[in-house]
């Protein structure tokens, strides 16, 4: 392995090889950087983005060229594409949980009744249902307060173990556990909007049956009104259940990078977890 003579705890970038690392590594953290959360958010401007592609790739450098037998590395189609997916992959498991809570508030708007009034969504620039960007927003919001940001890039230094700079990666069957893993999003939405769902179905099959045996009451003129204030009444006690759920985000971040590991033939992505968590 050839890591370059450091200056400053930096590799030379004039050294052999050392470019080349240099090139491939902002790959690998520019395909975070395309999906991860909060990084990839369209407020970031594209500047900053850019800025922050090199800052990381020059951070990460030293650990991939620690791997890396930089005399064999070259820059070719194949591992412009196989560093470039490594860090999607990386960002993309930690984009499943944001989605999840997102199609989470879909649900609960839908269900509630809110569905025609929308809001301005700031993550992605566009407007949204009620519900929506509220998740989205609270699941970005614990993912920070938990460091996943630095998470994100401890897992792209801890990948270069797994997958060296430059070596080969069966991307069909890592894309395909990829593509699997997105039912997280469904099953995740699903149980966080279970409550609300499950007490306006209640209520409205209620409504039906009180219907049924007093045909002159005029239970339309009351069920609208009823089902809205019972959905918003079920949301505002089950946040903390939510909440609680979404700061474990590290478990199925973990599991899927793992997963894309052993399925692309790699070493298993170890991802670090805090304690209170394991």
């Amino acid at each position: 392995m050839n890591d370059g003579s450091l200056l400053f705890g930096l590799p030379d970038f004039f050294a052999p090889g050392v470019a080349t690392a240099f090139v491939l590594t902002a790959l690998r953290v520019g395909g975070l950087l395309l999906i991860a959360p909060a990084w990839s958010a369209k407020t970031v401007p594209m500047q900053l983005r850019t800025a922050l592609l090199v800052v990381f790739a020059v951070i990460l450098l030293p650990s991939a060229l620690a791997t890396t037998d930089t005399a064999t590395l070259r820059i070719t189609p194949a591992t412009f594409l196989a560093e470039t997916a490594m860090g999607f992959a990386l960002g993309y498991a930690a984009a499943l949980v944001v989605a999840g809570a997102e199609f989470a508030g879909e649900l609960m708007t839908t269900t509630i009744g809110l569905s025609g009034a929308a809001i301005f969504d700031p993550i992605n620039n566009t407007q949204g249902s009620i519900f929506g960007p509220f998740m989205q927003l609270m699941a970005l919001t614990l993912l920070l307060i938990s460091g996943g940001h630095i998470l994100m890039l401890k897992a792209v230094a801890m990948s270069f173990v797994a997958l060296p700079l430059g070596a080969p990666v069966a991307l069909d069957q890592g894309f395909l556990v990829l593509v699997k893993a997105a039912s997280q999003i469904f099953s995740a939405g699903v149980q966080f909007a279970a409550p609300v769902i499950a007490a306006v179905l209640l209520a409205n099959i209620a409504l039906a049956v009180l219907g049924r045996a007093a045909p002159k009451l005029q239970v339309m003129s009351i069920a609208f009104p009823l089902q809205i204030g019972l959905g918003l009444f079920v949301f505002a006690g089950s946040v903390g259940i939510i909440a609680h759920a979404l700061s474990d985000w590290q478990q199925p971040f973990a599991r899927t990078m793992d997963s894309f590991a052993r399925a692309a033939q790699m070493a298993p992505a170890t991802v670090p977890v805090p304690a209170g968590r394991r």
